[in-house]
C-alpha cells in the first residue's frame, strides 16, 4: 500500500532511539523527508545509522533538548515548518506520585507537555495553510489504564491526550489530523529502565517482572519498534485523513479497557 508519503517531510522528537526511532524509520521506508531530533549528537548520530541500515535513506538532524526553552527555540528557528510532527518526548523517572517534589513537576512539565506544544503551535500555521497536517503524539497506556510505579508520566500525558482532543477538533476542518499512540510492552532501552526500576521497589527479579508482563499480554509477546513504527507511518497516511481526536493502542491486547 502506498501511504502517499514520499516527499512529505515529517519531523520526528526524540527520533534517535526507541518508539521515536521506529516511526522515524518507518517513515523514511514511505520514502519521506525525516529529520529527528534528540538532546545528544552522538545518539542522533546512532540514528541515521540505524536509518540508513533499515530504510536506505539518509535522515536529516536538529539538536533538541526539550527541557530548556533555548533549545527548543533555535530547534524551530532551525526547523520552521513540517507535513508530519512526532511529539515523543520520552519518559520521566519512576517513582510514587507522592514523592514528587514541585521541582521535578515543573521540570517534567515543561519538558513533556509545554515544550511538545509550543513545538506543534508553530508548525500548526503551515499545515493548516497547505490542507494537510498530521500530529502524532507518543504516549503510554497509562493514560488509559494508570501504570504503577510510573505516576509523572500517568499525570502529564494524560493532560497532553486532554490538549490533543481538544486541538484534533479545532483543526479537522483545515486537513489536520492530530492522534496519539499508546505502547504497551514495546522493547526499548526505557522498557528495561522501567522494568529495573519496577523490581527494585517491588524487591523482586527482574524476570519476575518481565513474566508478570507477558503474562497479560494476551499474544504472549513483547512488540518491536517496527510494528509500533508502522502504526505511526499509517496514521501520517493520506488514508488515515477520517482518523483525528483517537488514541491508538499499540499493545497486543494488553489493555482491555476502553
Amino acid at each position: 500500500m502506498d501511504l502517499g508519503l514520499a516527499g512529505k517531510k515529517a519531523v520526528v522528537l526524540g527520533g534517535s532511539s526507541g518508539l521515536g526511532l521506529g516511526i522515524a524509520t518507518a517513515l523514511a521506508q514511505e520514502k519521506a523527508d525525516v529529520l529527528i531530533s534528540s538532546s545528544t549528537a552522538d545518539k542522533l548520530a546512532a540514528g541515521v545509522a540505524h536509518i540508513k541500515a533499515a530504510a536506505g535513506a539518509a535522515a536529516r538532524t536538529q539538536l533538541c533538548n526539550l527541557g530548556d526553552p533555548a533549545s527548543v527555540a533555535a530547534f524551530l528557528a532551525a526547523v520552521p515548518a513540517c507535513d508530519v510532527l512526532v511529539l515523543n518526548g520520552g519518559g520521566p523517572p519512576p517513582g510514587s506520585v507522592q514523592k514528587v517534589t514541585e521541582e521535578v513537576w515543573l521540570t517534567q512539565f515543561r519538558s513533556m507537555f509545554l515544550s511538545l506544544t509550543q513545538i506543534a503551535n508553530a508548525h500548526l500555521p503551515g499545515m493548516r495553510a497547505q490542507k494537510f497536517g498530521r500530529i502524532i503524539m507518543v504516549i503510554s497506556s497509562g493514560v488509559v489504564e494508570p501504570i504503577a510505579n510510573l505516576g509523572i508520566s500517568n499525570t502529564l500525558r494524560a493532560g497532553l491526550v486532554g490538549w490533543a482532543k481538544t486541538l484534533a477538533a479545532e483543526v479537522a476542518a483545515d486537513g489536520v489530523t492530530v492522534n496519539a499512540i499508546a505502547p504497551g510492552r514495546i522493547r526499548t532501552p526505557r522498557l528495561t529502565a522501567v522494568d529495573a526500576a519496577r523490581a527494585k521497589a517491588q524487591g523482586i527479579e527482574v524476570a519476575a517482572v518481565e513474566k508478570a508482563s507477558l503474562a497479560s499480554i494476551p499474544v504472549g509477546r513483547f512488540g518491536s519498534i517496527e510494528e509500533f513504527g508502522a502504526a505511526g507511518a499509517f496514521l501520517a497516511s493520506r488514508q488515515a485523513s477520517y482518523i483525528t481526536g483517537s488514541i491508538l493502542r499499540v499493545d497486543g491486547g494488553m489493555i482491555s479497557s476502553h
